[in-house]
């Protein structure tokens, strides 16, 4: 449904998207995730047709956003950050305006109906825009993205600035609407894009750095899994004895006892790593495997990966 493909971004000498590509499908809910000015705007503007890239193309359901504007940007519903509400209009004239705007061609009363009861605005649908709380300016503005049934939303920080409920409230939203629509949610908050993606394509300086199903993520960065240990001696005969087991990437000490360590993908060593510090008597008070977090990840590709 969506295709990026070696798009470019220069500002003067500045690259702020550098030659990246991903694709997203019908039905996907797809987190671009990254440090602030990573590249994530200024992607999104791009997809969306507000920028131009310098390089590169992008496709909406086949059609080309910068040679076929109208036919693509027809297929798309942007919910930017801070959404553009009119706030001296009451919500249905607004979602009217935005009807109008849209040239939409289905029945004006009951889509905006529809519209309003699918986001759950329908009980502040004669109130002033401006006298509503943040989270209802939030759901005013998904309405006017979903208006039409564009079958691709594009998400800016859809959650910032509000509470604890009406960030739940926005999951589930989103997470129902991807039943039905492509969508590229971009957040830096990494809760948010575990709860609600899909699939995660991580940005860092305007580059592609992973992409990947959000649960396989960290064997897609670490090329590996975790063991957490806690185990008695020295550290170097510690590292020592588990860096000789094949299959290990990487032991990192940890506070007190505590050990991590990175093991290739496909791999168990457990085993071996046991009857090592056995015999280097370092005994193991415990043992639990797991994987990178998505902290983790977002720490490793962002900031190198160090210790």
């Amino acid at each position: 449904m969506i295709e990026v493909k070696n798009v470019t971004k220069r500002y003067g000498g500045v690259k702020a998207v550098d030659d990246i590509s991903f694709t997203a499908e019908s039905g996907e809910v797809l987190g671009l995730l990254g440090p602030n000015g990573a590249g994530k705007s200024t992607t999104m503007n791009i997809i969306t047709g507000y920028l131009g890239a310098t390089e590169g193309t992008v496709l909406i359901d086949g059609e080309d956003i910068l040679e076929r504007p109208k036919q693509a940007k027809a297929k798309i519903g942007y919910l930017p950050e801070q959404p553009p509400l009119y706030q001296e209009m009451t919500v249905r004239r607004y979602l009217e305006f935005i009807f109008d705007l849209k040239k939409v061609r289905l029945p004006k009363r009951e889509h905006i109906d529809e519209v309003m009861a699918i986001v759950k605005i329908s009980d502040v649908e004669g109130r002033v825009i401006r006298n509503l709380s943040k989270g209802y300016k939030q759901r005013v503005g998904f309405a006017g993205a979903l208006l039409g049934n564009p079958p691709v939303l594009i998400l800016d920080e859809p959650t910032v600035g509000l509470d604890p409920k009406q960030i739940i409230d926005i999951r589930k939203l989103i997470k129902s609407l991807g039943k039905k629509h492509t969508i590229i949610f971009s957040s830096h908050v990494l809760s948010e894009v575990s709860a609600v993606c899909d699939r995660i394509v991580m940005i860092n300086n305007g580059k592609i750095v992973a992409d990947a199903a959000t649960d396989k993520l960290s064997e897609a960065v670490g090329g590996g899994n975790l063991l957490a240990l806690e185990v008695e001696g020295s550290a170097s005969a510690v590292k020592d004895a588990i860096t000789s087991v094949e299959g290990v990437r990487r032991v990192t000490k940890g506070f007190g006892l505590s050990y991590t360590v990175e093991y290739e993908s496909g791999t168990d060593v457990r085993r071996a790593i046991f009857r090592a510090l056995a015999k280097a008597d370092c005994p193991i008070l415990m043992m639990r495997s797991g994987a990178l977090t998505l902290e983790e990840s977002f720490i490793k590709l962002t900031e190198g990966g160090e210790d």
